[in-house]
């Protein structure tokens, strides 16, 4: 596909946004008939080197994964701290916050997509890579997040 936008079209992940990890994560697990997940917290901005609508930020977040087939279903427990995820959690409540889509050049994907009038609202490492949530909303009516994984 030439013409696609991320050089992806596979939706990796969905992601959920949850005021009690434990307990949400405990439903799935019973409901789909799986294990668990272990959850962990994200890293610390001194790793993660968070940014929120440009500025650096303390956020953190409770994480949790499911995986399900080609899907990756993610539970995120944010913390106080100013981020899209604590501003979504406050703002809608709980529920769907993204799709995710693993993708190659992130500096220039996240230009292309401000090019677009798609802008970078929070971006962060995690061990084996980095990650941005785009704000895409008004023209595709969801977030989007994307993840580059170390080679």
């Amino acid at each position: 596909m030439t013409n696609n936008v991320l050089g992806n079209n596979v939706i990796t992940q969905i992601g959920l946004l949850v005021h009690d990890i434990e307990q949400t994560s405990q439903t799935y697990a019973e409901f789909f008939g799986v294990e668990k997940p272990t959850w962990f917290w994200t890293d610390t901005v001194d790793i993660a080197q968070t940014e929120y609508r440009g500025a650096r930020s303390e956020a953190r977040a409770k994480l949790a994964f499911f995986d399900m087939g080609s899907l990756q279903l993610e539970l995120i427990e944010p913390d106080h701290n100013p981020s899209t995820w604590r501003e979504s959690l406050d703002q809608n409540g709980e529920g769907f916050h993204h799709i995710a889509f693993v993708i190659d050049g992130m500096k220039d994907k996240i230009a292309l997509l401000e090019a677009k009038g798609m802008s970078l609202l929070q971006k962060g490492e995690y061990t084996g890579g980095r990650y941005a949530y785009m704000d895409t909303f008004s023209q595709l009516k969801v977030l989007v997040e994307l993840l580059e994984n170390d080679k």
